[in-house]
């Protein structure tokens, strides 16, 4: 079963080289792990799941891009999975931007050193789709991790603005007053306001450091159960196929894992809702697979792609894709689907493309507890 973003159930139709790749990614992974934790000092308290992140799946990407005939130019191309990448990066971890890039020329290396030792061997074309792929997620995870930091920034300034204005009104008022008052002692009684006033600042500070630094974002109240992510599947899907219609089909095998059953069981909502709404009535197919301790879970359909500019936008409040572009009153039906899977320790991607249709993946740990607010039941 590969792993790619456009929900590609097997290898059938690819070349040999790209049948090639699928049978050693999880020795390119191991290998990549391997050398990402001596190299990249932050990635030593990070957990196998976080630092796997959606790896996978653009790996699987490129094994398909591999195959001249597959509608796919590189790895990044149809999806924005590699901007979730560098999203989760900002939220995560304590990942420099140049550890991004560096963490990315260790992946290319480890798939040339392990292709090297399995005597699989690629053209220079294929390579060159190698190359490109990386290149290109390098240049996605970048943007989008920037783009997270200056958020936090923004967060940071406009509540420093908002929450400073008390203790600077009093420190401003006492200051006044000892420089008009000739009484010492009442000047005294002003100055310890004045250090009272100072050192509230100074813990709000401390806290808003914190709060940008290690909490990383606001998360959703989760409760966490341990449950079969088929369980759950079947029983949304049942939801749907009603009065003999199965137009919801299941591909998933037992997943058991740590997540909160009632937010997933929305955002799964959504995601089939949406795609009946914006398919051409043709199967809608859910997929969930586990590599590396990493739940993929998929909602696949076809009909009209999602324009590349719209990919990642279709996630804001309050936005909607109709007939003539962008419309206001999307609501919070793509935008709760990302809140939970970052609520969850993960992200969510989109990989969209007329010859393969529409795939949303929820890309989580299969085990979320160390990364959710609160304790499991």
């Amino acid at each position: 079963m590969t792993l790619a973003t456009d929900q590609k159930n097997d290898d059938s139709g690819l070349s040999p080289t790209s049948k090639a790749m699928l049978a050693m990614r999880k020795e390119v992974f191991g290998l990549w792990e391997t050398h990402v934790r001596d190299h990249i000092d932050e990635a030593e308290a990070v957990s196998g799941p976080i630092l796997i992140n959606t790896l996978p799946a653009f790996y699987d990407n490129i094994a398909e891009a591999l195959t001249p005939s597959y509608p796919r130019e590189h790895g990044a191309s149809n999806t924005n999975s590699m901007s979730a990448h560098g999203g989760e990066r900002a939220r995560m971890t304590t990942f420099r931007a140049d550890q991004i890039i560096l963490e990315y020329q260790l992946f290319r290396d480890a798939i040339a050193q392990t292709a090297n030792r399995l005597d699989v061997r690629f053209s220079a074309e294929e390579w060159r789709v190698v190359e490109v792929s990386i290149d290109t997620a390098v240049r996605d995870a970048i943007r989008e991790f920037a783009v997270i930091h200056e958020r936090m920034r923004e967060r940071l300034a406009a509540t420093l603005s908002h929450d400073m204005r008390n203790p600077l009104s009093l420190i401003v008022t006492a200051t006044e007053f000892i420089a008009r008052s000739p009484d010492i002692d009442e000047a005294r009684r002003m100055a310890v306001r004045i250090q009272v006033g100072a050192k509230r600042m100074q813990l709000m500070l401390a806290q808003l450091v914190d709060v940008l630094t290690f909490e990383r974002a606001a998360k959703l109240p989760l409760v966490l159960t341990e449950f079969d992510i088929r369980d759950l599947l079947e029983s949304t899907a049942q939801q749907f196929n009603i009065g003999g219609d199965e137009r919801i089909k299941i591909s998933a095998g037992s997943v058991v894992g740590q997540w909160c059953r009632s937010s997933l069981y929305r955002a799964l909502e959504n995601l089939i809702t949406n795609a009946i709404k914006y398919g051409d009535g043709g199967a809608i197919r859910i997929k969930a697979a586990a590599e590396g301790g990493r739940l993929m879970l998929s909602v696949h359909n076809t009909g009209h792609p999602i324009d590349e500019g719209q990919r990642e936008r279709i996630f804001e409040y309050l936005r909607r894709e109709g007939q003539g572009g962008l419309t206001e009153g999307w609501g919070i039906g793509l935008p709760y689907v990302r809140s939970v899977a970052e609520g969850h320790g993960g992200s969510v991607a989109v990989d969209s493309s007329a010859a393969t249709g529409t795939t949303f993946i929820i890309d989580i740990p299969v085990d979320c507890r160390p990364y959710v607010n609160g304790r499991p039941d």
